[in-house]
């Protein structure tokens, strides 16, 4: 008996799924030479045998899964699935997530290996560090691999909005406009694991959120992953409202750089505060950065070092000088 079967596919960028020129769907139908099938977007309808169908419905969600897993889709794992042969998988040792176009995203220091075995047993994670050591980049990966296992329903993502030089007001545009950049880097890491087309649905149905600090007051986030980059911007109020933001079932992860605080003088960093208050507190970790962790260009560490010479320099000149009005 003739039945008709509709097969959504809805967890996987459809760019992977068909791929490139609808390869991936032509090899599918050739596959199936018993069936006439038609797809369109998230939808593939096929007609055919009942047992067939169901076949065909059984294998086209193994291969959906795959294609989630690892980010990308072949031929030869297409023909694997549809034969019945186990796929061959990927070497997933240490990887946290596979992101676009398959991309492996995994620890790549032993202090980003312990961030990560932190997330693991810890619900609250203090990662601190300078730039360029991968720190804000990690955690937003646990908390896609998170959502990807449904270890977690939604993941909310903030910064504080503090002027670094430039003055909001003067920024064009709405509220939106002027918090955005501050925000930027959060996308960036977002995009290069996620499909585009997913991340829209995600950012459009609140599952992914991404906000500046003030709008977390008031609330409680259950069954979520909750990360605050550039911590150390941070008031001691500020920091205070997002710590009790946590929710059961909540992971929070906070990064920060002590050595790169923006906030007014003689104003306290909330995060250096939070981390002499909850020291030695249970359900805690603290994982802390060295120069040598720095995974971006080379060139940036040898900017750091620079830095750091000349600050080293400037305070000895200092010193010298108030010796001598002395």
């Amino acid at each position: 008996m003739m039945n008709e079967r509709i097969v959504i596919i809805d967890e996987v960028d459809p760019h992977v799924f068909y791929g490139v020129n609808n390869c991936n769907i032509s090899l599918i139908r050739n596959l199936f030479p018993k069936l006439r099938m038609a797809a369109r977007g998230n939808v593939v309808k096929v007609i055919g045998e009942d047992s067939e169908t169901a076949d065909f419905e059984a294998k086209l969600k193994q291969i959906e899964a795959y294609a989630v897993k690892y980010g990308s889709l072949t031929e030869d794992v297409i023909i694997d699935i549809v034969k019945g042969d186990p796929p061959r998988a990927k070497n997933a040792d240490g990887v946290i997530i596979f992101g676009q176009n398959g991309k492996p995203i995994a620890p790549r220091n032993a202090n980003q290996a312990r961030m990560v075995e932190s997330f693991k047993t810890n619900d609250l994670t203090f990662a601190l560090g300078p730039a360029g050591t991968g720190k804000t980049y990690i955690a937003i990966a646990l908390a896609v691999a998170a959502l990807k296992n449904r270890e977690a329903r939604r993941i909310i993502l903030s910064r504080p909005a503090v002027e670094a030089g430039e003055k909001l007001g003067f920024l064009p545009g709405d509220m939106k406009d002027k918090i955005d950049p501050y925000l930027q880097p959060l996308y960036d890491a977002l995009e290069d694991m996620l499909p585009a087309i997913k991340l829209k649905e995600y950012m459009e149905s609140g599952t992914i959120q991404i906000a500046p600090l003030a709008f977390m007051r008031g609330r409680t986030l259950n069954d979520a992953v909750i990360i605050l980059d550039e911590a150390q911007n941070t008031t001691t109020h500020q920091m205070k409202m997002f710590l009790t933001r946590l929710g059961m079932n909540g992971k929070m992860v906070i990064t920060g750089d002590v050595t790169q605080i923006d906030l007014p003088r003689h104003t306290r960093s909330g995060l250096l505060q939070a981390l002499s208050v909850l020291k030695g507190v249970k359900g805690i970790g603290r994982i802390e950065y060295e120069k040598k962790d720095i995974v971006r260009h080379p060139l940036v560490q040898r900017i750091v070092d620079a830095y750091e010479q000349r600050e080293a320099a400037d305070m000895a000149q200092a010193g010298k000088e108030l010796k001598k009005e002395e």
